[in-house]
């Protein structure tokens, strides 16, 4: 291979119900990025047994489909990463057993990368924000995170369940469809909502509590239709408006404490519109902007753990064979992030 030659890496994602794997350049240029959700009933969530499994199922076709689509073969590959954490446990085996055994197969390092700092990076590289203030929501986590002394630094975030399980679980209550995510159904139907259901509102400092909240709203939303007092339209629009309204609070808390006036959304609850419009009005009214993607890149997605670990490969970072684990529990400000330079806080 030419000593110019950019650098290229295979990315794997499975920390959640979708299994995904992702071939870029270091440009940050996306060859491929195919992906597979494990959808269950109605009423239901996943398993990390049966999703294992589901992974299990999908990820030597989506690495084949990845090779093709992107035009390349494993003498192309410089390294392979794969997410270490977190997330939930029998889900990342998957991805962390492919990853240590094609890194045999074809002579390629390994480089494990953590989940949530992928989603920063993948929306900056894809928007082009350089330091912002990032709100990062999915099923999994609720974080707002700025840059600063080499690390991902937590502002705050939730103290109990994700906003993403909130939402996924009073889809639960409401049998919504999981096809293609329930946060997604709750969207569509709360597009519709025309009253609007006083919830619980709980903001502590720079963080936030969903669990009574969701509590509530499932002990009251029964009650509530029977009696006709409102429609399933009424109650996800009224708990996007309660939970929305206060990851802006948050996110523009930590915007004044780092005094920046960009925010990043990312994560799968990023894709939100609702959530998007909220959060760029408050950065408009503060003379920022707002830096958001779509469902390809907000969404759990191979190209963002092949792009971060990419970034760190580059900077002289591998795993070791017998260190390329997993675990649960991988907070975003454990990484030494050695590819940025600058922040917009503390320094």
């Amino acid at each position: 291979m030419a000593k110019n030659k950019t650098l290229i890496a295979v990315g794997f994602e499975g920390s959640a119900n979708k299994i995904g794997v992702g071939v870029v350049a270091l440009d940050g240029t996306i060859l491929s990025n195919p992906r597979h959700t494990y959808i269950t009933p109605p009423g239901h969530g996943f398993l990390p047994r049966e999703t294992a499994h589901h992974h299990l199922r999908h990820v030597l076709p989506l690495l084949r489909s990845a090779l093709d689509d992107a035009g390349i073969t494993p003498a192309d590959v410089d390294c392979l990463c794969y997410t270490k954490g977190p997330g939930m446990g029998a889900p990342l085996q998957v991805s962390a057993v492919a990853v240590r055994a094609l890194s045999q197969l074809w002579g390629k390092p390994i480089v494990a990368v953590n989940h949530c700092v992928a989603h920063i990076e993948m929306g900056r590289i894809v928007t082009g924000a350089e330091d912002p203030v990032v709100l990062y929501v999915s099923g999994g986590n609720t974080q707002v995170i700025a840059y600063s002394e080499g690390r991902y630094r937590i502002f705050g975030e939730t103290i109990d369940i994700a906003v993403g399980n909130c939402l996924d679980r009073f889809a639960r209550v409401l049998t919504l469809s999981n096809d293609p995510s329930p946060g997604y159904n709750i969207e569509q139907l709360a597009k519709k909502g025309e009253k609007f259901i006083d919830l619980p509102y709980v903001v502590k400092g720079m963080d936030v509590s969903f669990s009574g909240i969701l509590s509530y709203i499932e002990a009251t939303a029964v009650e509530k239709l029977k009696n006709n007092e409102c429609t399933p339209a009424d109650l996800c629009y009224s708990l996007q408006e309660t939970l929305f309204a206060m990851l802006v609070e948050i996110t523009e808390r930590a915007m004044a404490h780092c005094d920046t006036k960009d925010v990043l959304i990312v994560g799968g609850v990023g894709c939100n519109e609702r959530l998007q419009e909220m959060m760029r009005i408050m950065c408009s009214e503060r003379g920022g902007r707002l830096f958001a993607t779509d469902d390809r890149y907000c969404v759990d997605n191979g190209a963002m753990i092949a792009y971060t670990g990419l970034l760190a490969f580059a900077h002289g970072m591998t795993t070791p064979l017998e260190e390329s684990t997993f675990t649960q529990r991988f907070r975003t400000d454990e990484v030494q992030a050695i590819w940025r330079e600058k922040s917009i806080c503390g320094e």
